[in-house]
């Protein structure tokens, strides 16, 4: 089994980032480190056709959110050093800003979504309303994945089959975790998304706990390749 780091950004800044947001300067030193160190990547939809991945060294980037800043940040910079990411998008706030975080960063509209050119972007569900899934029952996570469904339809949307759990939350327990991923695969997701901090495998042995690894705003350049190295950093 080969090795797929999974790399996690949120808001980006033109000032300096720290926790979730990052500043788009440091952004660049990512990505520009990315491109030159020769890593190839994917949009999550291309893996559920591969039994294996490339020679060579491998990542996949993904923001959670939906923000304007992305748009306006992180796609220039996907284009520049030809990188491919995944926006997971909490569809109830599109057009709106993030009320449970800062409630003042703006989230991208459906136009703006579908501006977005699908060569570097792909679009992924971050549920509906954003809301923790482990506090949610079965009857509120199957509505919650309908109405993401049936909006994305409504609004002639391109959405990947997979989706990243707010908070990085998800039912643990054997009796839950088989009931919501029942859900989840009867709508059709394939992938879905936690944190964890740890390097994955692949193919995945647990495509709905698919780990991904946090990059802060306050990291160094040093930090940022151990990160990809390693996961997880104690």
């Amino acid at each position: 089994m080969e090795k797929l780091p999974i790399l996690m950004y949120h808001h980006i800044t033109v000032e300096e980032g720290k926790g979730l947001t990052i500043s788009a300067e440091k952004l660049e030193k990512q990505f520009k480190h990315l491109a030159e160190n020769g890593y190839k990547t994917f949009h999550l939809k291309e893996l559920f056709q591969l039994k294996k991945l490339p020679k060579g060294k491998n990542i996949v980037i993904t923001f959670d959110d939906g923000y304007v800043s992305q748009m306006e940040h992180a796609l220039p910079l996907l284009k520049k050093y030809k990188l491919k990411a995944t926006f997971f998008v909490p569809l109830n706030f599109l057009g709106k800003t993030d009320s449970w975080n800062t409630s003042s960063i703006e989230i991208m509209t459906a136009t703006q979504l579908k501006s977005l050119d699908s060569k570097f972007v792909e679009l992924g569900f971050h549920t509906f309303y954003h809301k923790k899934i482990t506090e949610l029952s079965n009857a509120e996570i199957e509505l919650d994945t309908q109405k993401c469904i049936d909006f994305v339809a409504e609004n002639k949307l391109k959405f990947s089959s997979i989706v990243a759990y707010p908070y990085g939350k998800f039912p643990k327990k054997i009796k839950q975790n088989e009931a919501f991923k029942k859900v989840l695969k009867q709508h059709g997701i394939q992938l879905g998304l936690r944190i964890g901090n740890r390097i994955n495998h692949f193919p995945f042995k647990k495509p709905f706990e698919i780990e991904r690894i946090d990059i802060k705003g306050e990291y160094s350049m040093l930090k940022f390749r151990q990160k990809i190295r390693f996961g997880k950093l104690f």
